[in-house]
């Protein structure tokens, strides 16, 4: 079952706040007006005696509610935002371009309320995720033998040095540090929430991470000391299979993932994510119940500190632990990456019961 919800006054405090750590948890169905909203709804708060709050939207539809137009809880937040969707449209449409605020005030947009809108939803810039968009490219043209000279060109830096120094910020390595012959070789597998950096060896998959979480270079020099070997670049099995499940996932059409994974971890570790692995898909839980699930009722603490060190997400489902109270507790992917998850399982449940009535 879904995680109880926080008690009256809790939620309808989130609501007065817009707390960003309940949006997706929990939805306010206003008796007043006959809608339901998120709890960041910018729209004018009711009263108290008006509320009602459910766990999820079909809880609201189900109880007679529609859906409110100007926070549209049945939407994405970045896609219910036609700023947000233009932009990255305009992002696929010319990846190479050295994108600058000039070019954002040449489409029509302000760039402070852009800056602040892709902040909120996705915890970079715009420009810092055209950036990273163009180190992709970089990165996939080293993935099939190119020079780093050739990256750099691919990825429409000016200089060698401007594309080392980016490169290394995001992976914690200089580009040519990347050798083909690594045992483990690193994968660029683009998703809608953003691109995430698969490391595998023939046999498993190492890691899983966005590209953009700022623990990703200690964690890959973690993994390379623990191997004793350079991490290369290409593609093997397991982030080719991966990659597969992941768009499966994304477009709603599975949510099992069967990829084989190395987990080096102490045995109370490995027990916190085989917990995890057992939540089901559009579920939560709590640290504590992982730790009692576990046997291990008083390992609260411990409990969030294997799941903290978890180096393959979605995977392995810590975005699927909330706190106590039932927000959103810190997530290395960040808060709103975290909610969206959590909203694309909820939705993959919905339509997994509705496939077998």
């Amino acid at each position: 079952m879904l995680f109880d919800l926080p008690d009256q006054a809790t939620l309808y405090a989130a609501l007065i706040a817009r707390d960003e750590r309940y949006d997706g948890q929990a939805f306010v169905c206003v008796s007043s007006t006959g809608v339901f909203c998120r709890l960041t709804c910018p729209a004018r708060k009711p009263k108290l005696e008006n509320c009602t709050f459910f766990p999820t939207i079909g809880a609201c539809v189900e109880a007679g509610y529609r859906a409110c137009k100007r926070c549209h809880p049945m939407q994405a937040a970045a896609a219910a935002d036609p700023t947000i969707g233009a932009l990255l449209q305009a992002l696929d449409a010319r990846p190479e371009l050295r994108w600058s605020e000039y070019h954002v005030e040449r489409l029509g947009y302000d760039p402070s309320t852009v800056r602040r809108s892709f902040k909120r939803q996705f915890g970079m810039t715009f420009l810092e995720m055209a950036r990273q968009r163009r180190l992709r490219e970089g990165f996939e043209a080293l993935a099939v033998g190119g020079t780093v000279i050739a990256a750099q060109q691919e990825a429409s830096f000016e200089s060698p040095s401007a594309f080392r120094a980016a490169f290394a910020r995001l992976l914690g390595c200089a580009p040519a540090d990347l050798r083909a012959e690594g045992l483990l070789k690193a994968t660029w597998i683009p998703t809608p929430l953003g691109d995430m950096i698969a490391v595998g060896s023939r046999q498993h998959l190492h890691l899983l991470e966005f590209v953009d979480r700022k623990g990703l270079p200690a964690e890959l020099k973690r993994l390379q000391a623990g191997t004793k070997g350079s991490i290369g670049i290409g593609a093997t099995p397991p982030a080719e299979q991966a990659a597969a499940e992941l768009e499966a996932y994304f477009a709603a059409r599975s949510e099992r993932f069967e990829t084989p994974l190395a987990l080096a971890a102490s045995a109370f570790t490995r027990r916190v994510w085989d917990a995890l692995r057992e939540i089901p898909a559009g579920e939560t839980r709590s640290y504590g119940e992982i730790a009692r699930r576990i046997g291990s009722p008083s390992a609260t603490r411990a409990v969030a500190r294997a799941n903290g060190a978890n180096q393959i997400a979605l995977m392995i489902p810590c975005h699927r632990v909330i706190g106590s109270d039932g927000a959103l507790t810190g997530y290395g992917g960040g808060l709103w990456r975290k909610r969206r998850l959590i909203e694309i399982e909820r939705q993959l449940k919905t339509l997994r019961r509705e496939s077998v009535r």
